[in-house]
């Protein structure tokens, strides 16, 4: 057959004619072609984005479950422990203002980016530290790379289109966290290699380097989202710019949408749920339930799994059963699980309880994000991200922080009067905390029931 007739013999976009049937291609060209349509969003900032969280996010769960054994190493000792835990997020009240000023008005990504590579610094020092009182300081500067939250928050909302925000969102998080779920095994063998000191000095030069990388990276490929506006700070600008901000939360909270101050309630309820309860679910499960230590790594461990990949499917959910809706079912199936930890006793109970909890943070993150994106317009995304966060909470998170992407400053005095109280409660009754937890869920359920509604006109 000529060169014509083969032509000849071919339907539109290579649709072959053989014997009179028309045959649309192979199944695997097909199920190729949907994945590149299903990831044709994964690209520019969110995919630089994703691809230093990821880095930042395995170096931190390399080293953070772990800081408490570096603190007592150096000298301290449980109540110290507790000090520079809840004395870092202290900077946030000062720097998250600016943050959300220089995100909107002076750009983004040369914040996020210098952030990264100073935090990459300080860290470096920890590895350094002569005693649990370097920790304390560092932990206290540390605070001040919240200022870079609100910048990244906006970065991600700005990198993707309302159609698919929740399962670009929710891709990203995959992406960004499962690498991570070996992070604490890896760790852990260091750890036996070398001991606490230095295993831990090691991670903590790690973890500088992969911030310093992440920045310098963010710096060279994210593109800019907005133009400068609005003089420069100036530091004698900043006790001003500090007054004005918390004088305008009211004016900042009145101008936005109903769903968006409703949901910005969920989220500080949310943290009141989660730090009051947070650093105790080992103590439960190794104290009152019994459970060894590996057994509970072993939890963690494929929750985190069920977790990463329930992302994936939970964002095509969100984008299709709408933002709302999503919020609510996640939060019911939480109120059944997370309060159901204290009754259930055995390692496989235990497990299917922590495993119900992850399915529903895996829909309530990308929905609970994009439904912030959609609501809050693109020049306020820096000032409001700032003071409620990004709109999403770790539901069921069992370590001891505060802070991440969902902090914002009006959050922060809230979550740490919950973490202070939460020692108190636990010490009256290991089970007080998670009924604290469940009233701030139940709060959460009927806050969402109540104010919130679907964002017919979603922000770009």
């Amino acid at each position: 057959m000529t060169p014509a007739g083969n032509r000849a013999a071919l339907g539109s976009e290579g649709t072959q004619i053989t014997g009179g049937a028309t045959v649309q291609g192979t199944p695997e060209a097909g199920l190729l072609r949907r994945v590149r349509n299903s990831l044709s969003f994964m690209r520019g900032n969110l995919l630089v984005l994703t691809l230093t969280r990821s880095t930042g996010m395995f170096a931190r769960q390399m080293t953070f479950p772990y800081a408490s054994l570096f603190i007592l190493a150096l000298g301290g000792d449980p109540e110290q422990v507790g000090l520079i835990n809840s004395l870092a997020p202290l900077a946030s009240l000062l720097v998250f203002p600016i943050g959300g000023y220089l995100a909107d008005h002076r750009g983004r990504v040369r914040l996020l980016g210098w952030t990264s590579i100073i935090m990459g610094a300080l860290y470096v020092l920890h590895a350094a530290a002569l005693s649990w009182e370097w920790l304390l300081v560092g932990a206290l500067l540390i605070g001040f790379g919240v200022i870079s939250m609100p910048a990244n928050s906006a970065l991600t909302a700005d990198a993707l289109a309302p159609s698919h925000r929740a399962r670009g969102l929710a891709l990203s998080n995959f992406m960004s966290s499962a690498p991570a779920t070996a992070a604490p095994l890896v760790a852990a063998a260091v750890l036996t290699r070398w001991g606490v000191d230095p295993g831990m000095r090691y991670l903590y030069a790690f973890l500088g380097a992969s911030y310093a990388l992440a920045g310098a990276v963010n710096l060279r490929l994210l593109t800019e989202t907005t133009q400068p506006s609005g003089p420069p700070l100036r530091l004698r600008d900043v006790p001003a710019l500090l007054r004005g901000t918390y004088a305008g939360i009211l004016p900042l909270l009145q101008s936005l949408p109903r769903t968006t101050r409703g949901l910005g309630a969920m989220v500080i309820l949310g943290f009141i749920g989660n730090v009051v309860a947070a650093p105790f679910w080992v103590l439960y499960a190794t104290q009152v339930k019994g459970l060894s230590t590996e057994a509970w790594g072993t939890i963690l461990l494929v929750e985190a799994i069920v977790r990463d990949v329930g992302y994936l499917p939970a964002g095509y959910l969100v984008d299709r059963l709408g933002r709302v809706r999503s919020l609510r079912m996640a939060l019911v199936v939480a109120l059944v699980a997370i309060p159901s930890f204290v009754f259930v006793r055995g390692f496989a109970l235990s497990l299917m309880v922590r495993v119900t909890i992850s399915l529903a943070c895996a829909v309530y993150i990308p929905a609970g994000s994009a439904l912030m994106a959609d609501t809050v317009p693109r020049a306020l995304r820096g000032r409001t991200m700032a003071a409620l966060g990004r709109g999403t909470v770790f539901l069921g998170s069992t370590g001891g922080g505060m802070g991440g992407p969902g902090l914002g400053y009006l959050v922060t005095v809230p979550a740490m009067l919950a973490s202070l109280s939460g020692g108190y409660l636990y010490a009256a009754n290991p089970v007080y905390p998670w009924v604290v937890s469940t009233i701030a869920l139940v709060a959460c359920l009927a806050v969402s029931l109540v104010v919130l509604r679907e964002h017919t006109q979603a922000e770009v």
